[in-house]
């Protein structure tokens, strides 16, 4: 009997474990791979889903947004820099202001003169090749906002926006 009962322990053993625990099971790699990806699908739909639908933004943030101000510029006639050519080339144009707050638009009436020095003295450098296509207005655009800004110091204008440009 003795001989039985090492035989059957044996098989036991053979069969996945020690006498009295069953046998233990393996999660193929596949199956473990899988599992994994869907726990970080799931995590990552969670988190999407909270930052577009519950992570809002405070009621402040939105009151305090200001709409814009808009000031019309009086026009600028200017004859553009023609070296070697005997054509004479005008540039008109009519510019309007952004501003971030109306406060500042009686705040810049006094330096206004001093605006459109600075728009003038820039304009009158210009060659016709320097407005060609929408690369050059951008730049026009970027350089007046900047002299701009330079111009009514420590105020500040968010852009200078086109009404009309004419190059005759």
């Amino acid at each position: 009997m003795a001989a039985k009962a090492k035989t059957a322990d044996a098989d036991d053993e053979a069969e996945g474990g020690e006498a009295g625990q069953a046998p233990k099971r393996k999660l193929s790699l596949k199956l473990m791979i899988m599992i994994g990806g869907g726990v970080v699908l799931l995590a990552g739909v969670g988190v999407g889903g909270y930052m577009m639908l519950g992570h809002k933004a405070p009621a402040e943030t939105v009151a305090a947004a200001k709409p814009a101000v808009f000031v019309d510029m009086p026009e600028v006639l200017v004859n553009l820099n023609n070296t070697g050519s005997d054509r004479t080339q005008y540039l008109k144009v009519k510019v309007v202001l952004e501003l971030p707050d109306a406060k500042l638009e009686e705040e810049n009436k006094p330096v206004m003169p001093r605006i459109m020095d600075t728009f003038q003295t820039y304009l009158r450098e210009l060659r016709p090749t320097d407005l060609d296509g929408s690369a050059g207005l951008y730049r026009l655009k970027e350089e007046l906002t900047r002299r701009d800004n330079i111009a009514i110091a420590p105020n500040k204008v968010n852009a200078v926006l086109f009404k009309e440009i004419v190059v005759q």
